[in-house]
């Protein structure tokens, strides 16, 4: 009986186990197909906008090619800005490596002698190799990017169908459940974009105007990678502060300069992302803090960049999902940051 019982506790743990594993080593399809089903979130209202207006067929032409264009010329911004960086920093490798030597023998001279093996072993060429890695990884999303289109073209055209699967009485009782979570992540996931893209727009345009007051050289690609970054909770506006601070170290040679620079960009995230972004998402979406930092860095392990980008998505679906069953609901209400709004739900 005991045996028993421990194997019913253990079964649901190693089916989670197997579950993830299998999405860590079948990435390769996964991620494409979890960014067409969050890109149909997306668009899929202005398809079925044209399609009462229009052929199915030429509303999806149109529905795809807005979107292909929409994601060249965000991706296109945030290829320029690195490569723009990874040029400037390879020209100024010898910059960097004094000031780090510099630095190191400093910390020596006040006692901490860890760093004198560190400078010793330490090439700032590093943060360079990081950077050209990061152009060339955006550059290398090709493969990624066809299979995204494939799956986005037959998933637009096949939504009408599966709904009306979902709402046959032989799908019944979990037809209706899913179609009804499937409809309120689409609209959270649109308001969720929308609110991001603007937050993410304005700090671009910010980052912008303040690095021309504050003299940095790439004002435009400074601008260009905050708003990039900015898609990605956390991990993101992080890099956006941190690249700008060690790219002033090497212009003004000056580590107040730097911290001025650290402050002013802290600054700029905090208010866009800690007061106008929530203000504007509204309390229908917010989420655990913690819940958010842990899924971008969980998708980050389980699928690189992408899973970065995709986790917080992949968590309000989640959240949703759980509020519709009674057996999961606690999940929904531990994660959101409003969880009166789940307690309400209906049974």
């Amino acid at each position: 009986m005991i045996g028993v019982t421990a194997g019913r506790s253990v079964n649901p743990l190693v089916t989670a186990t197997l579950v993830l594993a299998f999405l860590y080593f079948a990435r390769s399809i996964f991620v494409p197909l979890t960014f067409s089903l969050f890109t149909i979130a997306m668009v899929w209202p202005v398809q079925a906008y044209l399609q009462r207006w229009m052929p199915k067929l030429l509303a999806l032409l149109i529905t795809l090619t807005a979107t292909i264009v929409v994601i060249v010329i965000v991706g296109s911004s945030v290829v320029w800005g690195f490569t723009k960086l990874a040029q400037w920093m390879l020209l100024n490798t010898g910059r960097y490596q004094a000031i780090y030597m510099e630095w190191a023998m400093w910390l020596e001279s006040h006692g901490i002698t860890v760093a004198g093996p560190l400078a010793n072993h330490f090439d700032m060429a590093w943060l360079v190799r990081f950077t050209q890695g990061v152009a060339s990884r955006l550059n290398s999303f090709a493969g990624f990017a066809v299979l995204v289109f494939i799956f986005l073209m037959l998933g637009l055209l096949e939504v009408d169908d599966f709904n009306r699967r979902l709402a046959s009485p032989a799908a019944q009782p979990y037809g209706e459940k899913i179609l009804i979570s499937n409809r309120e992540i689409g609209r959270k996931l649109r308001r969720f974009m929308v609110v991001r893209s603007f937050a993410s727009v304005l700090t671009g345009l910010v980052v912008w105007g303040f690095a021309l007051v504050a003299g940095l050289e790439l004002a435009a690609a400074w601008g260009a990678i905050a708003f990039a970054l900015n898609y990605i909770p956390f991990l993101g506006p992080l890099v956006a502060t941190v690249f700008p601070t060690l790219f002033a170290i090497a212009q003004f040679d000056s580590w107040q300069t730097a911290v001025i620079v650290f402050v002013g960009l802290n600054l700029i995230q905090f208010i866009i992302g800690s007061y106008l972004e929530p203000l504007l998402t509204g309390a229908s979406l917010t989420i655990s803090p913690f819940a958010v930092i842990f899924a971008v860095f969980f998708w980050s392990f389980m699928w690189g960049i992408s899973g970065a980008f995709i986790g917080v998505p992949i968590l309000i679906a989640f959240v949703v999902y759980c509020a519709q069953y009674p057996a999961s609901r606690w999940l929904a209400v531990l994660l959101s940051g409003n969880p009166a709004h789940y307690e309400k739900s209906p049974e």
